[in-house]
């Protein structure tokens, strides 16, 4: 690359900055701009449902890089600015007064935004959803003034936002329609273990029910009603019922796309010009043979530097495993791994589950580690990644037993 040529980032979150610094950390010396929707620098978001939402962090605690980092390292910010198109034969992008920037690489770090119930009510004042500062801000200013908040979706989003309006003493209700918290990431035994924290922390939670409107007076929301009729009266409602990838620009573009925007081990996309990572990127994984497609953290962190490679010219691969942490009330948990969703998979344990300390392990038929959970265990994460990475199957007496070193 020479030093004209023009490398374009359009996303404003984790895995933007990221780019811009493994770029300038990688001696490219053309022009970067970084292209995001909100006015505030890259931020990560993990504490908008966490120590934020808790009162322990401010917005500055968890902007990734300072306005000084931009202005040294010559990366162009254009703030507030959602990019309307991409011309692939062109290589430009337009921006919203119809302007255009010429890019030799194009990197796409998009996000993705809550989902919304197609029910009456989700509109109304009083209804929130948690994906930005602001959002997380006006959480925040809720649980100051709000008696009781109901909570539709029990999710990582939901089950976080529940334990810090708990911890604020709001009473919760947790509305879920499945059998257990979290069923679709941890099936139901784990599943099991956080509705059993959450009820001890005082949530009243609610699961295999629907939500068939949000009920609303004088256009504000007063609560929630159920399909069979049951009416819950709330001084406000979250939604949290997932999130959807922000994928309509790189469709319109013609890039190949499914649930995500379509990139291979290198994090390229059907066209060799452009790159995707974070939430949108639905990766070719050369160590899980499968695609897949994470709204986790980890992603935006680690992406980033592969598709910089990338970006340059240079061989690069994304081989790291998927990882995900909450942390609710007592517990810390890390997850590291896959398991798809229709795959068959027992579970066994190592330690204690009654005392919330322990590391769950999913294996498939033939005994392989396809994934491990450790609870307010630590230290062990590298060990995981190596019993997965080995592929090979283990013994699961020995696995469960604490005094087998992983």
């Amino acid at each position: 690359m020479t030093t004209d040529s023009a490398f374009v980032i359009v996303g404003g979150g984790l895995a933007a900055v990221k780019l811009a610094e493994a770029l300038r950390g990688n001696d490219f010396d053309g022009t970067v701009t970084l292209i995001g929707t909100e006015e505030h620098l890259p931020y990560e978001r993990p504490p908008l449902s966490k120590e934020h939402l808790l009162g322990k962090q401010q917005l500055a605690d968890f902007t990734t890089a300072p306005a000084q980092w931009y202005r040294d390292h010559h990366v162009e910010v254009l703030p507030g600015t959602t990019v309307t198109a991409i011309d692939r034969d062109a290589r430009t992008v337009t921006l919203p007064d119809g302007s255009t920037r010429r890019y030799d690489k194009l990197a796409l770090a998009t996000g993705s935004r809550p989902h919304r119930l197609p029910i009456p009510g989700a509109d109304a004042d009083g209804v929130y959803e948690l994906r930005t500062i602001e959002q997380s801000d006006a959480l925040l200013a809720l649980f100051g003034s709000a008696r009781r908040l109901a909570v539709i979706g029990a999710g990582w989003i939901g089950l976080e936002v529940a334990a810090a309006a708990r911890t604020a003493g709001v009473e919760v209700t947790v509305l879920e329609t499945q059998r257990v918290p979290l069923q679709a990431a941890l099936g139901t035994r784990m599943g099991e273990v956080f509705a059993e924290l959450h009820r001890a922390n005082g949530v009243d939670l609610r699961c295999e029910v629907r939500v068939a409107e949000i009920t609303t007076s004088g256009g504000t929301a007063t609560g929630v009603r159920l399909d069979d009729g049951t009416v819950l009266e709330a001084d406000a409602v979250l939604q949290a019922v997932g999130a959807r990838p922000n994928i309509e620009l790189a469709g319109n573009a013609g890039l190949a796309v499914d649930s995500g925007v379509l990139v291979d081990e290198h994090l390229a996309t059907s066209d060799p010009n452009i790159v995707a990572a974070g939430d949108i990127a639905e990766q070719q994984h050369p160590v899980l043979k499968r695609r897949i497609r994470v709204e986790h953290w980890a992603n935006a962190l680690n992406q980033p530097a592969v598709a910089a490679q990338t970006m340059l010219g240079r061989p690069a691969t994304y081989d790291r495993l998927p990882y995900f942490f909450t942390d609710q009330y007592d517990l810390g948990m890390e997850y590291t791994g896959y398991v798809a969703p229709a795959q068959d998979a027992s579970v066994v344990i190592r330690g204690d589950v009654a005392a919330r300390e322990f590391v769950a392990f999913w294996l498939d038929s033939g005994n392989r580690v396809l994934a491990g959970m450790n609870v307010n265990v630590w230290d062990v994460t590298d060990r995981i990644k190596e019993l997965i990475a080995g592929g090979e199957a283990v013994d699961p007496q020995r696995l469960t037993d604490p005094s087998t070193p992983l």
